[in-house]
């Protein structure tokens, strides 16, 4: 077998960069914005926000005391499942596969809080929930509803009110695969004039030698007892959140501190100190730069040693037509200048809206700028918890098809779809991944549907020590977009988790194929580290990662070349002279589809560059076949197909 072996080498200087960490969360709300209300919204959203360096949503999933996502507890409760907007729709489930696709993380957003209704200050107040359970109620001094600016309020002190918000959060974290929750300006909280009500009351005549609350309602010691009750509850929320998984954060974007502790008893200055919130993101929302700097300054002294908790919260966008608000360009260029001068190393935007301001161009501005390298969420050990999804589309040389597979003009995930009609002879498509680490993966298939296509599709789904099948109806024209079909442990390298044949085709139906995509399960995985994450910008004259490219040609026959690459090794040990240039044991090796080793290429030590060698398969048969690269650390694999 010939070899030839062509070596670019580099000889700049190396400079050792590690990933960036900053924190650029974006709100998603559904009010004056239209992104959680279609699932293609939803999809766009977040290919949009990832190509602008966004690498975390707070999507809103308690708002106008209903969930956006179908609860077992609303319903037992109180009939409905979901808010009515979203009906017969999972609007979390499909920020979760969207926004996880493109690698960003999702802290869902309990924006409501414990308000119970927003009457507006006109009868009838309290809501659904105050109307079946008004024991719930805060009361003021009167015995009236504590309501503050038009909303009512539950009491987040009654151990009902408690109990069911909980129910709420273990729903969340038990049945979605999430990265943080998001509490913010009412949760925990009440209004100063809350706390009147029969129950916390009694409670307080308990531990107070049978005395009355005050009856001043900012009385410091009243205001203190009512916060210390909020901080336990918000502490047994860490506690229910940490015992799912310790990697899920809980996030805290409260009002500006002093202002809610006087007003809301939210007591910030505790959950840093107690480390009961993990992100501190008080909402700086200022209209002025000046106004903003001074809040930023108040915040950073109340963080004090736990700066690197607090993150920003900014305003970009509220409001619409003659009463909307768009932050200045520079204000906010200056904003964030701010924040990293005083080590604060992230933001939190309210809300996507304001990204999509004067054609995008404050988004723009801010990939151009300031987001301009990517970056991972910070306290994640220096890695990420979600990556880019691995998809492959139906005509990626990584989909072996055998049979008669035809091209249909269909919208599908990039392109079209394939078809077939034939059930006479075996036909079928394999998907073939790159798994970057042994894992749980979630397997997805794009859904394109239409009456004509079967009802019984069959895929089969391969993973260590498993496989099973799974029959998927693909006229379901309920069922568009990424659908889940189940979940595999995999090894690294290349694997063939996914296919789909058509030994159950129906006659006058038609199978179809689109494409495939494998993520990360971080509930069945959650300590799994993942390093080789972000799309590096060289830094030196060296490549940036170990890296193996596809063949070419594929398919091919006989010869091909394969090119791969060899970084510079970062070792403190070695003057800046030789550490640049010191050698890896580098192996590159062909097997067949069984796993027999057909060919050795390489095998020996390498100096940093980018290396090509040519493989002679004159003396094998058509088929599939796998090469791998290996150094030792690192382990990466493709596929190519001879055909004679």
């Amino acid at each position: 077998m010939k070899s030839v072996i062509l070596i670019v080498i580099f000889f700049l200087a190396q400079i050792n960069a590690q990933h960036l960490e900053e924190f650029r969360a974006v709100k998603l709300t559904n009010v004056d914005s239209n992104v959680l209300f279609t699932d293609q919204n939803i999809a766009d959203a977040m290919d949009y926000l990832a190509s602008k360096g966004i690498n975390v949503v707070l999507p809103v999933i308690w708002n106008g005391a209903w969930t956006l996502y179908p609860s077992q507890t609303m319903l037992t409760l109180f009939g409905r499942e979901i808010h009515s907007n979203f009906t017969g729709r999972d609007p979390l489930r499909r920020v979760i596969i969207e926004a996880h696709r493109n690698g960003i993380e999702v802290y869902p957003w309990f924006e409501y809080g414990f308000a119970a209704w927003y009457s507006g200050g006109t009868p009838p107040f309290g809501g659904h929930i105050l109307q079946k359970f008004p024991d719930w109620a805060a009361r003021d001094s009167d015995g009236n509803i504590a309501s503050e600016n038009g909303f009512d309020w539950m009491s987040p002190i009654h151990p009902e009110v408690q109990d069911f918000m909980n129910s709420l959060i273990q729903e969340v974290i038990a049945n979605y695969d999430v990265d943080g929750v998001e509490f913010s300006d009412r949760i925990p909280a009440m209004p100063i004039k809350g706390g009147y009500e029969p129950y916390t009351v009694q409670l307080y005549k308990d531990e107070n030698n049978g005395q009355e609350p005050p009856t001043s309602m900012g009385s410091s010691s009243w205001k203190r007892w009512r916060a210390d009750k909020l901080n336990l509850w918000f502490s047994g929320v860490r506690e229910i959140v940490k015992s799912y998984d310790e990697n899920i954060f809980v996030s805290s974007s409260p009002s500006v501190y002093p202002w809610a502790y006087d007003n809301y008893l939210q007591d910030a200055k505790t959950w840093i100190e107690e480390g009961i919130a993990d992100h501190f993101i008080p909402q700086l929302y200022r209209y002025d730069y000046n106004s903003y700097l001074y809040e930023l300054n108040s915040a950073v002294n109340l963080a004090g040693q736990n700066k690197d908790k607090l993150f920003a919260g900014i305003l970009m966008n509220i409001g619409v037509g003659t009463n909307e608000y768009v932050i200045d360009t520079k204000y906010l260029l200056d904003a964030i200048a701010a924040n990293r001068a005083r080590g604060v190393m992230g933001e939190a935007y309210f809300y996507y809206e304001g990204f999509k301001k004067m054609n995008g161009f404050l988004a723009d501005t801010l990939a151009a700028t300031v987001y301009s390298q990517p970056a991972i969420v910070p306290d994640r050990g220096g890695n990420p918890r979600r990556i880019k999804a691995k998809i492959i589309n139906e005509d990626d040389n990584d989909a072996l098809k055998t049979g008669n597979w035809e091209y249909y003009q269909m919208k599908g995930f990039n392109g079209g779809i394939l078809r077939t009609s034939d059930r006479n002879s075996y036909t079928s498509i394999t998907y073939g991944f790159i798994v970057p680490v042994k894992a749980y993966y979630d397997i997805y298939i794009y859904s394109t549907p239409n009456t004509t296509w079967t009802k019984n599709a069959k895929y089969s789904l391969r993973g260590v020590d498993v496989l099973f099948n799974v029959n998927y109806d693909q006229s379901d024209l309920k069922s568009k977009g990424w659908v889940y079909l189940g979940t595999v442990e995999a090894d690294s390298g290349y694997q063939t988790l996914l296919s789909l044949d058509n030994s159950n085709l129906e006659e006058g139906k038609y199978l179809v194929a689109d494409a495939a995509m494998i993520m990360i399960n971080r509930k069945k995985s959650p300590d799994v580290i993942i390093t080789s994450v972000l799309d590096k910008k060289k830094t030196d004259g060296f490549p940036a990662d170990f890296s193996l490219s596809q063949n070419y040609p594929n398919p091919f026959n006989p010869i091909t070349k394969i090119k791969y690459s060899v970084p510079s090794i970062n070792n403190e040990n070695n003057s800046d002279k030789t550490k640049n240039t010191l050698t890896q044991k580098v192996s590159l090796i062909v097997y067949d589809i069984l796993g027999r080793e057909i060919a050795e290429l390489v095998n020996e030590n390498k100096i940093p560059g980018i290396y090509e060698v040519e493989f002679d398969a004159s003396n094998l048969t058509s088929g599939v076949y796998i090469y791998t690269l290996k150094n030792g650390r690192t382990i990466q694999s493709r596929k190519m197909i001879l055909i004679k």
